[in-house]
């Protein structure tokens, strides 16, 4: 199975460029955040069209996350949001069941300043994700965890630690709430699965020209279960899609395992 997750920084911008990913890597699976999008205005007729049926958790002008799964495929069970998180409306998290395995986008609260009431509601918001996540842990199937982390996980996802001293995303009280959800859901990062120790990002700045400078973060992550951690055959960037026309300031990543 082929995974894609994505923070398109607005559906309505990005359509396009994600018409361009269903066709050119053939996804089986999608998880986008940041839709950006009312609940009436999702493209879910542009989607099918495409081949994909969609689920959706839309919120107006702000956050918002999506799962696609292409034809053939069975999309059931969707619930949206999480027991216990700070603001519900905010529609942050989607889960549905993909030709059986439990799929989640996730886009978790950016936090904007340590000691702020948005950290605070980050801090709460990844505490109700691991406490999903070891609900998870029990039921049936493997289980994918995708989407916007806003959390580098270590210091090497990161270009310079320096200038990020003392801000959101590098955190230990983030970093620890991260590795609290892998252990509740018995998870892996599957980038460090089969690309240990190294070095990629998934974000750049759109100022200053970031991108072609290297200047960027991982923070766009899909934690796997055991059994699709075992059967990993590639986790990697497509970069083309942060070129081009209209690109978003993240790039998909994209996941592959054997089975499904």
């Amino acid at each position: 199975m082929r995974l894609v997750t994505w923070n398109v920084n607005s559906l309505k911008a990005r359509l396009p460029r994600v018409l361009e990913l269903l066709e050119t890597v053939a996804p089986d699976v999608v998880c986008l955040q940041e839709t950006k999008c009312a609940p009436e205005a999702f493209p879910e007729d542009v989607l099918r069209d495409a081949g994909y049926a969609a689920v959706h958790h839309s919120g107006g002008r702000w956050a918002g996350v999506a799962i696609l799964a292409r034809d053939g495929l069975a999309l059931s069970e969707s619930a949206c949001g999480l027991a216990g998180e700070a603001q519900p409306d905010q529609a942050r998290w989607i889960e549905a069941v993909v030709d059986g395995v439990r799929v989640a986008s996730v886009y978790v609260v950016n936090g904007q300043a340590v000691g702020t009431e948005p950290f605070a509601e980050k801090l709460v918001f990844l505490e109700a994700m691991a406490a999903r996540a070891a609900g998870l842990r029990d039921g049936p199937g493997e289980t994918v965890i995708a989407g916007d982390f806003n959390i580098c996980p270590t210091d090497r996802d990161v270009y310079d630690v320096q200038a990020f001293a003392g801000a959101t995303h590098v955190t230990e009280e983030e970093r620890a709430r991260l590795r609290a959800i892998e252990t509740a859901g018995g998870l892996r990062d599957a980038h460090e699965v089969l690309h240990p120790g190294e070095q990629q990002f998934t974000w750049w700045d759109y100022r200053q020209g970031h991108f072609h400078r290297g200047l960027g973060l991982r923070i766009d992550l899909a934690l796997v279960s055991e059994g699709i951690a075992a059967g990993l055959e590639r986790v990697g960037i497509e970069r083309d899609f942060r070129k081009g026309a209209k690109p978003s300031d993240h790039a998909p990543l994209v996941v592959q395992w054997r089975g499904g």
